[in-house]
């Protein structure tokens, strides 16, 4: 009986967690090649965001509204990051850091808008040599030649919107899709995407305005809803119009990157993963892969990377 006892505890303790209210959390994900392959370590190799959100103070008509403050960089190699020479490079080097300040606006209707805006910087001063060749010294890999050719500094201003859209409703149910939009405006990114996200559960689903799928299970004495136990797979696809993208084609207002290419009109992602709850922290993992965002690439089967994530909710 005392052993049947353990795992009654430890349902009782997430139950207890899930009826509790957060209105904080702080969150990291990383992005890396090596979270799908050992072998591989090419195009979007890594990527690092750390993030603050909180509710607002004032919802207005609003089912919520969240702010979200972050902190990301990304690094781009080409298809051998010890290329050294630029005929062996099939895209070039570069690394983006920026700051972005955002607001997630959820409506009633299970929808939700979010925008935010990114200022940062492409090129050296993002140090993406510096952080490529020390995250290679601590897996012991190969230092990495090639990135004085990488993108020259370019200022980085974007506008990022992204709106979602449930499908039916999903009350009370194990499965559930919705409608995805993304727009990209700036001196970084420039593009337009459009899809499907779904998720399969294990437990039943907690709706849109309440869920760690998008952020929004935070929630304070103004909301009706408290933070739910989810367990869930999900997947995404999209198609993507690309229009520019400074990582790849350089400064829109110079040329002086010694190497730049045409990126490709169109691209297709596919994101599967996993995600759930423990006590106060959320987690997931995410297999993306993109089909091949330029012509010449020496890789020509598309590219797949993987992401970890985590969140710790507060009051």
């Amino acid at each position: 009986m005392r052993n049947l006892f353990f795992p009654f505890l430890f349902l009782g303790s997430l139950s207890l967690f899930s009826q509790q209210k957060f209105s904080k959390e702080f969150s990291f994900s990383n992005d890396n090649d090596l979270y799908v392959s050992f072998k591989k370590d090419r195009y979007y190799t890594n990527g690092m965001f750390l993030s603050y959100r909180v509710l607002a103070k004032d919802f207005g008509n609003l089912e919520k509204k969240i702010y979200e403050y972050q902190i990301g960089h990304q690094i781009y190699t080409p298809f051998k990051p010890i290329a050294v020479n630029i005929i062996g490079q099939d895209r070039p080097f570069a690394g983006y850091l920026y700051g972005s300040v955002g607001v997630q606006r959820v409506f009633k209707n299970q929808s939700l808008l979010k925008s935010n805006v990114q200022l940062g910087v492409v090129g050296d001063k993002a140090y993406g040599r510096e952080l490529q060749n020390f995250i290679h010294r601590f897996y012991n890999f190969r230092s990495i030649d090639g990135w004085s050719q990488q993108i020259q500094n370019t200022l980085a201003l974007n506008v990022d919107l992204e709106y979602v859209h449930s499908i039916g409703n999903i009350e009370n149910t194990y499965n559930d899709i919705s409608f995805v939009s993304r727009s990209r405006l700036g001196t970084i990114f420039n593009e337009l995407t459009a899809g499907l996200y779904g998720r399969i559960g294990f437990l039943e689903l907690q709706n849109l305005d309440n869920s760690i799928t998008f952020h929004t299970n935070l929630n304070d004495d103004r909301t009706s809803k408290t933070r739910g136990i989810e367990s869930f797979l999900f997947y995404e696809f999209t198609f993507t119009y690309v229009a520019y993208d400074a990582t790849i084609q350089g400064s829109l207002f110079n040329d002086n990157s010694p190497i730049t290419f045409t990126p490709n009109a169109v691209r297709f992602d596919l994101e599967l993963g996993y995600k759930f709850t423990a006590g106060a922290w959320n987690f997931g993992y995410t297999y993306h892969f993109h089909s091949n965002k330029l012509p010449n690439l020496k890789r020509q089967n598309g590219n797949a990377y993987g992401r970890i994530f985590f969140t710790y909710q507060f009051n």
